[in-house]
């Protein structure tokens, strides 16, 4: 399951592009794209600032232990 992304909210800063282990997220000049490779990993997601990205195991595990 791919990562969600709220394209009205995304500022198109970038800080998830660079910590996206598969390199599935790319900044183009006026949207960001969640490529078909993504594996829903969430690892992005705690870095938009806006809260444009939702979705991923990680994130899902974490708030089921607590």
């Amino acid at each position: 399951m791919k990562i969600e992304l709220d394209s009205d909210s995304c500022v198109l800063c970038g800080l998830c592009t660079g910590v996206c282990p598969p390199g599935a997220l790319e900044l183009e000049p006026r949207a960001l794209v969640v490529l078909d490779h993504c594996n829903g990993c969430g690892l992005c997601v705690p870095y938009c600032p806006v809260g444009a990205l939702s979705g991923g195991r990680l994130r899902a595990r974490r708030g089921s232990r607590g």
